[in-house]
């Protein structure tokens, strides 16, 4: 089974040697968990983050950054597991994880990419809780319809994606002084939560935003990957 595990943390500037010791963190964890990553990159500042929201019809655009001080999606990871203790296995040895969280989310299915990523963009689908349907339901398949429209217009641009299961199915991921905790969902009362994701190829952000704000959901969080991680 595929699980999507994004990570989540306040941006601090880092100074160089700090910022060696981190990349150092994340190659030893590639090293460590290369044989279950299927997919996974940093994500550009959140300063160059786009929230597009009103659905298709009527998309609004808001450039960030967004609430100071917040934690923001810093990158993501697609793991293939065995079931789902195997996969909180391998967030709890993110590095993000002992500062931060990982959110770790069964997929529904997965759109593997079928060549390589580089600096293209995440398109995060966002919900309220009460808006997330589940996978087999009538409004599931009805809107799961929405997006089968969608590739048949930009399918090209799509390189990668998946919907997510419900927020109840979702669990927190943190390290602090070598204790692990879980935290299982939903989350706090009248936020959004995912519902799945798209890697898009773009040929500059205005194209992005354009290609996202087609998307079927109540909010998209557009963030460029780094491009660093070659998945």
């Amino acid at each position: 089974m595929h699980y999507f595990a994004l990570l989540i943390n306040r941006e601090n500037a880092l100074t160089p040697e700090q910022g060696a010791a981190e990349m150092s963190a994340y190659l030893d964890f590639h090293a460590k968990a290369a044989a279950s990553i299927r997919a996974g990159d940093a994500l550009t500042p959140a300063a160059g983050a786009v929230r597009i929201s009103g659905g298709p019809d009527n998309p609004t655009v808001t450039d960030g950054p967004f609430a100071e001080g917040a934690e923001v999606a810093g990158g993501y990871y697609v793991f293939e597991a065995e079931n789902l203790d195997e996969a909180l296995a391998l967030a709890r040895d993110i590095p993000a994880a002992k500062y931060g969280a990982v959110e770790v989310w069964p997929m529904v299915h997965w759109q593997a990419p079928e060549q390589p990523v580089r600096n293209d963009w995440l398109a995060l689908l966002l919900e309220p809780p009460e808006a997330v349907n589940v996978p087999g339901t009538d409004e599931w398949n009805k809107q799961a319809g929405l997006h089968v429209e969608l590739a048949k217009t930009i399918g090209d641009k799509t390189l990668a994606g998946a919907p997510l299961h419900p927020p109840s199915t979702a669990t927190t991921v943190r390290v602090r002084d070598g204790k692990v905790t879980f935290t299982d969902g939903p989350y706090a009362e009248g936020a959004e939560v995912a519902n799945g994701f798209y890697v898009l190829r773009a040929a500059d952000r205005d194209e992005a935003v354009k290609l996202a704000s087609m998307i079927p959901a109540s909010a998209i969080e557009l963030r460029q990957l780094s491009g660093i991680a070659g998945l």
